[in-house]
């Protein structure tokens, strides 16, 4: 029960910075996406449904204050969620390298579906400047921000864990 308040209120607080202070620290109309780093760190930290469920209501969040169409960011953080948790069984706590590479596939993979779902679909064919210009940048903000935010989600993650272990052994 405590996790799943943790994990509401992280979502709610990651979208709310997102939103709000991380658009006024913005480098060249260029932002880290807090919503990809929660979501990824959730499906591998906690597993596939964990990832799945916090995708979905991250990118719900996302398209009802930003999206045009409901549900578009829904769907690509659900998935990135869903991915991200089929490697909870290879995630250590300790180190940071898996972490750092899944939430930089994360972003790209994010970035790649967005660019052919809302540009290229519509003929705008400009890869290599999208790629240089938005990708790229954002993969390393949301990089550097998640050396900051990473280490915060696994203590205070760890310290759940203590508590449910303590719990399941009182009720044993």
């Amino acid at each position: 029960m405590k996790r799943n308040i943790f994990i509401v209120i992280t979502v709610l607080l990651c979208f709310i910075l997102q939103s709000t202070v991380f658009r006024w620290l913005a480098f060249g109309g260029i932002a880290p996406n807090l919503l990809v780093i929660i979501t990824a760190t959730f499906g591998f930290m906690c597993g596939q449904k964990c990832g799945l469920w916090v995708g979905f209501f991250s990118g719900l969040l996302y398209d009802i204050f930003f999206g045009n169409v409901l549900c578009f960011y829904a769907l690509i953080f659900m998935y990135l969620g869903f991915a991200n948790g089929y490697f909870k069984q290879i995630f250590f706590k300790e180190d940071i390298k898996l972490p750092i590479l899944l939430i930089t596939l994360s972003d790209l993979s994010y970035g790649l579906v967005s660019y052919i779902l809302l540009f290229l679909l519509r003929g705008r064919f400009h890869f290599l400047h999208y790629l240089m210009h938005v990708i790229v940048p954002e993969i390393i903000y949301t990089v550097l921000v998640t050396l900051i935010l990473y280490p915060l989600i696994r203590m205070i993650n760890g310290k759940l864990d203590g508590t449910e272990k303590r719990s399941e052994d009182g009720f044993a």
